[in-house]
């Protein structure tokens, strides 16, 4: 699809809204970057624990029929130490984990249970944005990055798109011309990342003539290869990896249980949590909690 043709489809909005309406259930995922990789922009707190940035979703690529693209993973801890991977069935393959989670449950024991539920997938998105307004890196703005988000986020593009009240007008946040920019608003609630504030603004032309929209166009990544096999390892890879992880063990910590505490410290790992002990409320969106158990595992 050709720049031309994407103006006059406007992004397909009634494509996009099938492909949305099979993703509004995803239990949830992760996925991690051992390396710090420039394409990717991430926001930043300031001093209060607040962060704030206006952020701009861009359409597929050419040769692409969506805007983001889902990545599911497993993040948790056994006594032989951190399992972080990508899932399997990410791919719509067979995974051991998700295997092991399904063995666990139907035993009908309700210790198997909460043993599955702290080991469940993580699930991210990726898409391509516009840096409209970064104040904490100013140098950002106006350029396009990939940008990593999580279940909170996707539902604010998912009310967006398929809006509640009959006062609401329905916007594909993608469109180039009739899209709009998405106000990001951090807080820190109880030690973690909290989005609830965050919304779009009014619909409007991401740029101001064809031309500067076909330059953003042309700077936008791929995201098909986040698919690809080499992201993924073999089933027998992970099964090694699961049986090493557990090393006999049931009992297993989760990217759940902790709090994500300030960049500079490194705490030990987590101790694994009994049963009955009350599992924390955590925004699962937070990037940062992946990125912070994927440090530990490495240190090991």
């Amino acid at each position: 699809m050709d720049f031309e043709t994407l103006k006059s489809s406007s992004s397909n909005f009634d494509k996009l809204t099938k492909a949305l309406e099979s993703n509004l259930n995803p239990e949830d995922q992760s996925n991690k970057n051992k390396y710090q990789d420039d394409r990717f922009w991430k926001p930043e707190l300031d001093k209060t624990g607040n962060g704030y940035a206006v952020i701009r979703f861009l359409p597929a690529v050419e040769g692409e029929d969506l805007p983001w693209q889902r990545v599911w993973s497993h993040a948790f801890q056994g006594t032989g130490g951190w399992y972080i991977e990508n899932s399997l069935t990410t791919l719509n393959q067979k995974d051991p984990v998700s295997e092991e989670n399904t063995r666990l449950w139907n035993t009908g024991v309700d210790s198997d249970k909460e043993i599955a539920r702290k080991r469940k997938r993580k699930l991210s998105y990726y898409s391509n944005i516009l840096v409209v307004s970064d104040p904490k890196h100013p140098e950002n703005e106006g350029k396009v990055f990939l940008y990593k988000f999580g279940k909170k986020i996707f539902d604010k593009i998912s009310e967006a798109m398929q809006p509640q009240f009959a006062d609401e007008k329905a916007i594909n946040p993608f469109d180039f011309w009739e899209g709009a920019n998405f106000k990001l608003k951090i807080r820190k609630v109880d030690g973690y990342w909290n989005y609830d504030k965050s919304e779009f603004d009014s619909p409007t032309p991401i740029k101001e003539n064809d031309e500067a929209i076909e330059q953003v166009w042309d700077k936008q990544y791929a995201l098909k290869p986040f698919l690809a096999p080499e992201n993924f390892k073999s089933y027998d890879e992970l099964k090694a990896k699961l049986d090493k992880v557990l090393s006999g063990t049931r009992s297993t910590g989760t990217a759940e249980d902790v709090a994500i505490p300030p960049a500079t410290p490194t705490p030990s790992p987590v101790v694994a949590e009994t049963v009955d002990t009350p599992t924390p409320q955590v925004d699962e969106d937070s990037d940062e909690t992946l990125s912070y158990f994927s440090k530990l595992a490495e240190e090991e």
